[in-house]
């Protein structure tokens, strides 16, 4: 068997043998309350910025919760691979969170395909780091991603506390959805993703349609799952001058701006936006002179094999004057973006949640997207943004034409926007994360005491 195809099994199998020296079989006494979390995200470093590789929504919502967390006295250690040897063993992110950089297979980037094969290391190196320390260092532990969950079922076995478990992204689901060009999720992952919904004390839903997939798709026990919506920073995304972020950007001032925000992959359909906004141009030929079509973000996925196609796409359909690229930005940058543009453009494959359309309705922008997973959720239909049941770019032309051509229809978007937004706040993330946390240590208490 190969470890690559079944870390938990394999090390279930093996790891007295290769570890048993290191550690005692002192088990940690389960704490009703969390003191200290090992949350793990094996594939993408939380100080990576968001928008380019594989780093996305995902990093974000790691780093927002640690430091919420750790504000309320929870101490977090976020463990995430090695891709530099310039990087330190331990940064800190914030008081009272840690990130632990463990060395598993070659410093660089690779795939999230090759990744796999280098989980037994990090696992090694995890179990490692918390064996130098007194028994019971941490309370329990909250995956992110298929892959961190495979390492944390072993740490939930071999230090004997729960595992909380965020996918974030399902396999099957992708699949089911499989955008052109794109590669279907491997097997591995399908066999994976299954063993850790089996592992894990609770799986954490972003929406109730995630947490649907989880159960039809995964076999997912319902009384196991939390449906806890992710949260915006509603300090950093908040309504401003459209004029002023404009006049900061080298925007026009009356001109109609299209903004898709992210990572530029299949899965996201950014060449959906190019072609709807050819679509328009073709139905009203004066907007060619007045329309931006801003992309806000870098290549990933498979768009890494082509970092120049939208510029090629653009040239094809004769938008090369309209095209505006621009790398990844910190947040205050990126709410600058969403705050000058007409509309935001969300017209992904699949979206777990849909964090750029909570951030750009956050900042009072409307905001067409994809009628699609946590979409339906993110985005109220006909309240703060149109959901489009196709993926027919003049569906999605029809649904911008008929907004910039009713400002009294936008402007109550708008408000309608930033209102629905306001219902995300990381707080109540936190809050109810808390909640999961203290049921899962006492239920592993009670298992303890009977």
């Amino acid at each position: 068997m190969k470890c690559s195809d079944n870390l938990a099994a394999w090390l279930r199998e093996h790891a007295a043998d290769v570890l048993g020296w290191f550690f005692s079989e002192v088990k940690a006494v389960p704490r009703r309350a969390p003191r200290r979390i090992a949350t793990v995200s094996v594939h993408t470093s939380p100080l990576e910025q968001p928008g380019t590789g594989d780093a996305g929504g995902m990093n974000v919502y790691v780093v927002e919760v640690a430091r919420r967390l750790a504000a309320r006295g929870v101490e977090v250690d976020i463990f995430t691979r090695a891709v530099s040897r310039d990087q330190p063993q331990v940064a800190e992110l914030a008081p009272g969170v840690l990130v632990r950089h463990l060395p598993a297979g070659p410093f660089e980037d690779l795939d999230k395909s090759d990744l796999p094969g280098q989980l037994c290391q990090f696992t090694f190196e995890l179990l490692r780091t918390e064996a130098a320390h007194a028994p019971g260092r941490y309370d329990l532990v909250h995956g992110h991603y298929w892959l961190s969950g495979q390492v944390g079922a072993v740490a939930k076995e071999r230090w004997g506390v729960p595992l909380v478990q965020s996918m974030h992204t399902l396999g099957k689901v992708k699949n089911a959805a499989l955008a052109d060009g794109d590669a279907a999720e491997p097997a591995v992952r399908l066999r994976g993703e299954a063993e850790v919904v089996a592992t894990a004390d609770r799986l954490i839903a972003n929406t109730e349609d995630e947490a649907t997939q989880l159960i039809h798709s995964y076999d997912a026990d319902p009384a196991r799952i939390a449906t806890i919506n992710p949260g915006v920073d509603l300090a950093v995304f908040q309504p401003g001058s459209q004029q002023l972020a404009r006049r900061r950007l080298g925007l026009p001032d009356d001109g109609v701006v299209l903004v898709f925000a992210g990572r530029v992959q299949p899965l996201k359909a950014p060449d959906l936006v190019l072609h709807a906004a050819a679509r328009l141009v073709a139905d009203d030929p004066a907007l060619a002179g007045r329309l931006t079509v801003a992309f806000v973000g870098g290549p990933s996925g498979a768009g890494r094999n082509d970092p120049d196609g939208l510029y090629q796409l653009a040239a094809r359909l004769g938008l090369a004057a309209n095209l505006r690229l621009e790398p990844p930005c910190p947040q205050p940058e990126l709410a600058e973006w969403y705050r000058a543009a007409t509309l935001v453009m969300v017209p992904s494959y699949s979206e777990s949640f849909g964090l750029v359309a909570v951030e750009a309705q956050a900042c009072g922008t409307p905001v067409v997207a994809a009628a699609v997973g946590g979409l339906r959720t993110a985005v109220r239909h006909g309240r703060s943004g149109m959901l489009v049941d196709s993926r027919d770019p003049a569906r999605y032309a029809r649904a911008v034409r008929e907004l910039i051509s009713a400002p009294e229809a936008l402007a109550r978007l708008s408000s309608g926007a930033r209102e629905h937004a306001s219902r995300f706040g990381w707080s109540a993330t936190v809050d109810a994360l808390m909640q999961v946390y203290g049921t899962v240590l006492a239920e592993a208490a009670a298992r303890v005491e009977a």
